[in-house]
This record gives C-alpha cells, sequence and structure tokens, in this order.
C-alpha cells in the first residue's frame, strides 16, 4: 500500500551503485590490480583500491598510480579490462525486494554513482531496476564525489529539501558526501568500508543486511 508522503521521514531515497546495490568490489579490486600489471606499475593492495571505489575514475587514477602521467591511459585500460572480466556482479540479498517494496510505499528513488553512465544505464537494463529509480546522477553528470553536486542536483531536479532525503551507501565518500549536502545518510557494512569507518562519518544508522535499511526510513 502507498503511504502518504508526508507520514514518511524522508521523500527521497538516494543510493549509491557499487558495494550498496551491487556486489561489485571483488571485480573493481581485480580490474585494477589487472591494469598495474598490463602497465608495469606498481600493484596497488585490495585495500588500498577499497579506499577509493566510489570515487570518479579520473579522480581514482591519480591516487592509485601518481607515478603514470597519462591517466587517461589508464582508464582507457580499466574500462578494458572491465569489459572483459567476468567476475560475478549479483545484487546484494534483498535488494531488488527492497527497491520493489520502497517503489510500491511511495518513495521517489534515485541513484548518485561514480560511475560513467552507459556502465550504469547498462546495469539498470541487466539487473532490472532501472523501471523503479525515478533519476540518476553519475560521474558524467556531475564532480565527483565527495562533491555534493550530485546530491545537489537531485534535490533540485525532485524539489525536495534536503532534510527530506537521505543518501545510502557502502563508502566514506557516500557519506561524506550526504554530510557536505547537509542531508542524512545511512551506511552499509557489506561493501568497500566497515562499520567503524562508516560510523565515523555521523550516519543515521550503519546496517549488516540489505533489508534493514527499510527501518531507518
Amino acid at each position: 500500500m502507498t503511504l502518504n508522503i508526508q507520514d514518511k521521514a524522508y521523500e527521497l531515497v538516494i543510493f549509491d551503485w557499487d558495494g550498496t546495490l551491487m556486489d561489485t568490489v571483488g571485480k573493481i579490486v581485480s580490474c585494477m590490480q589487472q591494469v598495474a600489471q598490463e602497465l608495469m606499475l606498481p600493484i596497488p593492495s585490495e585495500q588500498q583500491i577499497r579506499d577509493v571505489i566510489g570515487l570518479s575514475l579520473p579522480k581514482i587514477m591519480p591516487i592509485l598510480f601518481a607515478s603514470h602521467q597519462n591517466h587517461q591511459q589508464i582508464i582507457d585500460c580499466y574500462r578494458r579490462h572491465h569489459i572483459a572480466n567476468k567476475h560475478p556482479t549479483p545484487l546484494f540479498e534483498g535488494i531488488a525486494l527492497l527497491i520493489r517494496n520502497l517503489h510500491a510505499e511511495g518513495y521517489l528513488l534515485a541513484v548518485a554513482t561514480g560511475k560513467g553512465r552507459e556502465g550504469l544505464d547498462k546495469m539498470l537494463v541487466s539487473t532490472g531496476l532501472g523501471e523503479y529509480f525515478h533519476a540518476t546522477r553519475c560521474a558524467d553528470d556531475a564532480k565527483s564525489k565527495p562533491h555534493p553536486e550530485m546530491l545537489h542536483s537531485l534535490l533540485s531536479h525532485f524539489n525536495v529539501a534536503a532534510d527530506r532525503a537521505i543518501m545510502i551507501g557502502d563508502s566514506i565518500h557516500d557519506l561524506t558526501m550526504a554530510n557536505n549536502a547537509g542531508m542524512a545518510s545511512i551506511g552499509v557494512s557489506y561493501g568497500a568500508h566497515n562499520e567503524s569507518r562508516l560510523k565515523a562519518l555521523n550516519p543515521r544508522a550503519v546496517v549488516n543486511k540489505a533489508l534493514e535499511i527499510r527501518d531507518y526510513l
């Protein structure tokens, strides 16, 4: 049953994609390390890669590969490996049900992600989630997280005040972006960053399972 929008603590629920909705962290780590091997660069550790997940690729490459001057070459190499890599990337358990239920209850749903537009649009189609999201913003549309431009754009699009929206993500970059936008947040501990790092950003909650998100909306 659709609830009256005024009965909700939040009207607009915004999700990160990688590590929040979809289990892509392993694939991202693998691809970044393959890029380093191919270009004969120092191979970043899994933790180093996890720490930049959520940022846009142009912002990631100078952090992980500071000694290499041609960052566009690294981006192109990464995209090639990402397309070829067959590492499974399922939705996290409970995500599809959560999104369908929130949509049926009348929430405005959106995505704010460091993914590029082409990659995001493919995932929206392949997962079947595209029909449930009312708007999306990605790295091609705005400044990289933790800059709040993606969230400001979504608030403007829906004409929703910041205190009536909430950001959900798995990384400190997601939660810092929400703080920068004056918006509440929920952290998920099953993605890039652990519970203690997420709690340091003062989210409304940190949950261990996707379906627990609904308890804090």
